[in-house]
């Protein structure tokens, strides 16, 4: 087994609870970020308003993600465009 395949098994049973505590504790994730984005906009009188915004809705994305993973199985798998899938490569199409 190689390095990175041995990281990936122990690391497996954490990504389970990771999602589990995410389903849980989303409300309280989601006022986390908000909380933090509210202070560093604050501290940055506003000058990085855009940038932390979008932090705060990639993070809010990556918790998103977690969260509903096990709907449709802890490994991601699904159809493309589905909850739990896992999402294509690359920048999103341009509409």
């Amino acid at each position: 087994m190689g390095l990175l395949d041995n990281l990936k098994a122990r690391l497996e049973p954490a990504k389970g609870k990771v999602s589990d505590l995410a389903q849980q504790h989303g409300d309280k994730i989601d006022r986390g970020l908000d909380k933090m984005a509210r202070t560093v906009d604050e501290r940055t009188k506003g000058k990085y308003s855009d940038r932390i915004q979008t932090g705060t809705d990639k993070a809010k994305g990556a918790k998103d993600r977690l969260a509903h993973k096990d709907d449709e199985g802890r490994d991601g798998g699904g159809t493309p465009g589905t909850p739990g899938a896992t999402p294509p490569a690359g920048p999103p199409p341009a509409s």
